[in-house]
């Protein structure tokens, strides 16, 4: 007997990752996110490696993870891949203080964000 096989989140032709309790505010994550929505993967991948923002590595962390389950979950053509979809998520807020003049507190807030990357097989136009 045993449990019924869950129904895909995603597509036939897509496959996704998802990166949880990164260290940046989301506004920050998104500036990057936005850098490669609709992109090839490649041309994507490119970007992230030479871009000047710290948390472009986790990014390109998570993209290479989806790229990793759509080769070898889904059996989808690697050079056919685009990143259907980039997106941000908020995550927990660590509360933080520093004391300040005149016996107040300054409050600190250090937020984290979550990330999800689904990529598409796309046929190329001959």
């Amino acid at each position: 007997m045993g449990k019924a096989k869950n129904p895909r989140r995603v597509a036939e032709n897509e496959a996704m990752a998802k990166t949880r309790m990164l260290r940046t505010s989301p506004q920050k994550l998104n500036l990057v996110a936005a850098m490669i929505r609709g992109k090839k993967v490649e041309k994507a991948l490119n970007d992230l490696t030479f871009s000047n923002k710290r948390i472009a590595q986790d990014v390109k962390k998570c993209l290479q993870s989806a790229i990793a389950n759509a080769e070898n979950n889904h059996n989808l053509d690697v050079d056919e891949l685009i990143v259907a979809e980039a997106y941000v998520g908020k995550n927990l807020v660590m509360k933080r203080g520093r004391p300040r003049a005149r016996g107040r507190f300054g409050k600190i807030f250090k937020p984290f964000s979550e990330l999800t990357i689904k990529v598409r097989q796309v046929e190329e136009q001959a």
